[in-house]
């Protein structure tokens, strides 16, 4: 190839695809790129760097860097004085004519399994305003306390917090089985606790410590989408069990007893529902008999709104079939993504060893500042502000739609949590519903996406109200409310008579 060709076809790259950029990096990006396209082959010669600082502006030092970094990588070679060339040692297959980027466009993209994945996704990239459900109001958390616990520990008289960890903070989780005993009544051991980060991961590595492919798994329904699918992510098959104003129902005498049950008793999710002591009972049976694992997925029972404390599953369960799941982002702030399991004697060193090898351990200063920030009681005063604020919040919510739905909806659960859920008790399209209030800016999630039986599928919405403030609560549900109300009236309108009916 002519160097003068050569050094047009450099300068073209870079007008396209570097925007015009004039820099070592974004020379030596549209060298490689025009060698792994095939535009430059093994052998050609590259033009002169006097040649080039003439045609690109570029200064020789520059190029001359450049040069040399293609060099050291392989996409160049010297020959004889100063003659710079395409590497003749490279071996390319002919160029694709599938457009770059699209590597995958004869064949399949995902697995099978991340086909699966992306199908269910139902987390929304919006996590703010309303009516955003389990979404916390960061405003109003004490981040200046926060900031200073964390640079407290982040100082070289506690450097070995910055190296990996194994089974979580070893203060935090004395902490945390003092603060589980008192707000929880549980009885157990820092030994038994497992820091991780997030729910997600926490209901993972269950999946993977506890259970093989195929294996079953029941699950409340409606339930927690983002349980459901890390859980089939792990080849899991999931049945849905219906959840009624008691919790879960569960089958008198299950032919094929499951391997892992999920359940949230204390706060069924999304309805709110609390389990009733017989359910419970009869769940911890079920698990003892058939030898299954319980998954209890403590969800939003921290911030409740009425005195009493409702026991968790595992301060009930005789023998050791519970597994308890916690977790700071309704309580703190989501992005913290700390986590926690409580887990059985007996599991607590796999668990240890599975976490660690699997996931790899770390964030020890965060879990450093959250031991203190637990132990000094900023959690639990936090905690006493924001139940005072939320419920009021929830009290406007709850005037706002019902003065106006009136019969149209009903709701359960509002003891606890940051959502309330809403039935329609007429057939309503509570998808396209969904659908209408994004595009005004309102987030509302339809409560049939959470059934996984259409069987008993109900219409509803779920509404977060701990993100915003009550202003903004109030106009965001005239809003819907006209909406619905206009959705209501256009489908009770009898159907035009087509033309030669009476």
């Amino acid at each position: 190839m002519d160097k003068s060709l050569c050094a047009e076809l450099i300068r073209s790259r870079l007008d396209s695809e570097a925007s015009g950029s004039r820099t070592q990096t974004a020379f030596c990006l549209a060298i490689r790129r025009l060698i792994l396209d095939g535009e430059l082959p093994p052998g050609s010669p590259l033009p002169p760097t006097r040649m080039l600082t003439n045609e690109l502006g570029l200064s020789r030092s520059t190029l001359v860097r450049a040069y040399e970094q293609l060099r050291l990588e392989g996409y160049l070679q010297s020959r004889g004085g100063s003659a710079t060339l395409v590497s003749e040692a490279l071996s390319f297959t002919a160029p694709s004519n599938a457009p770059r980027g699209r590597p995958w466009r004869h064949g399949r993209p995902l697995s099978r399994r991340g086909a699966e994945i992306a199908q269910h996704a139902t987390s929304s990239p919006i996590q703010s305003g309303a009516f955003v459900p389990g979404v916390p109001d960061v405003r109003l958390f004490p981040f200046a306390t926060w900031r200073r616990l964390l640079s407290k520990y982040v100082c070289f008289e506690h450097r070995q917090l910055a190296r990996y960890g194994h089974g979580g903070y070893g203060p935090l989780k004395a902490v945390l089985a003092e603060y589980l005993r008192v707000s929880r009544m549980m009885s157990c051991s820092p030994r038994q606790i497992l820091i991780l980060n997030g729910s997600h991961q926490a209901i993972d590595l269950c999946a993977r410590m506890l259970c093989d492919e195929k294996d079953r798994v029941w699950m409340e329904d409606p339930g927690y989408w983002g349980a459901s699918n890390v859980l089939r992510a792990n080849g899991l098959h999931i049945e849905p069990i219906p959840a009624d104003d008691q919790g879960m129902s569960l089958p008198a005498d299950p032919e094929s007893p499951p391997r892992m049950i999920f359940v949230s008793p204390s706060s069924q999710y999304p309805t709110g529902v609390v389990m009733s002591l017989n359910r419970r009972i009869k769940l911890l049976e079920l698990a003892e008999a058939h030898e299954s694992w319980v998954i209890e997925d403590d969800y939003d029972n921290e911030i409740r709104y009425h005195p009493y404390t409702i026991g968790s599953l595992f301060s009930q369960a005789r023998s050791q079939r519970v597994i308890y799941l916690g977790t700071f982002s309704k309580t703190m702030f989501p992005g913290l993504r700390l986590a926690y399991l409580v887990v059985p004697e007996d599991l607590a060193e796999s668990f240890a060893i599975g976490n660690a090898e699997l996931y790899r351990e770390g964030r020890l200063i965060e879990q450093a500042a959250l031991a203190e920030f637990i132990d000094a009681g900023y959690l639990s005063a936090h905690l006493r502000r924001m139940r005072n604020i939320y419920q009021e919040r929830r009290n406007v919510l709850r005037r706002a739609i019902e003065s106006r739905l009136g019969d149209l909806v009903s709701t359960t659960g509002g003891l606890a949590g940051l959502h309330l859920p809403y039935f329609f008790n007429q057939p309503f399209d509570d998808v396209a519903l969904s659908e209408e209030m994004l595009e005004a800016g309102i987030v509302l999630r339809p409560l049939s996406m959470y059934y996984a039986d259409a069987g008993h599928c109900r219409s509803g919405m779920v509404l977060g109200f701990a993100a915003v403030d009550a202003k903004t609560i109030e106009s965001a549900s005239d809003q819907l409310c006209t909406v619905v109300e206009r959705r209501r009236q256009r489908d009770q309108e009898p159907l035009p008579a087509r033309p030669g009916q009476q």
